[in-house]
């Protein structure tokens, strides 16, 4: 069955994702970018990776940044999901007013989240019309212990309970 880009992307929607918030500090301006392509690489050394769409502010900034941030979204942060899911350029130290503190590498952590991870860029890989960003791990927490905020089918869910 031949397969176009309509066809792959219904079938990877079925593929339930966390959601994500991914964040740069670039000369005191902040940038944050909802994303779901956000994976654990390897335990040795610890690496993630984060897909960007190379047409999106969010690239230029994870570019330009040799420092970004991973805050995992509860399921009570629809709202702060839909901030960041629409293109906008960096502020100076703002984040479109979504509260946040400065992590150990400096980078925006929203507040809220279930946990945080900062990374120093490892790798760019260029990836069609993405780049993958290969981020090493150097600070990590873990908020309060409430369900994740997921996406499957093309929209928000939750986990069942």
């Amino acid at each position: 069955m031949p397969i176009d880009t309509d066809l792959f992307r219904r079938l990877m929607g079925n593929f339930a994702t966390g959601v994500t918030v991914v964040t740069t500090a670039v000369d005191d301006r902040y940038h944050g970018f909802t994303a779901n392509a956000v994976s654990s690489v390897s335990l040795e050394p610890l690496l993630l990776l984060v897909c960007v769409d190379k047409r999106a502010h969010a690239c230029r900034e994870l570019e330009r940044a040799q420092i970004f941030g991973v805050s995992v979204l509860a399921a009570g942060q629809t709202e702060i999901s839909n901030v960041f899911a629409k293109s906008a350029p960096p502020a100076e130290r703002s984040l479109r007013g979504v509260p946040f503190r400065l992590g150990e590498t400096g980078v925006p952590l929203l507040t809220g989240s279930l946990a945080w991870l900062e990374c120093r860029v490892h790798e760019r890989i260029d990836a069609g019309d993405h780049t993958i960003v290969l981020g090493k791990v150097v600070a990590g927490a873990a908020g309060a212990p409430e369900p994740p905020l997921l996406y499957f089918r093309g929209r928000y869910s939750r986990l069942a309970e």
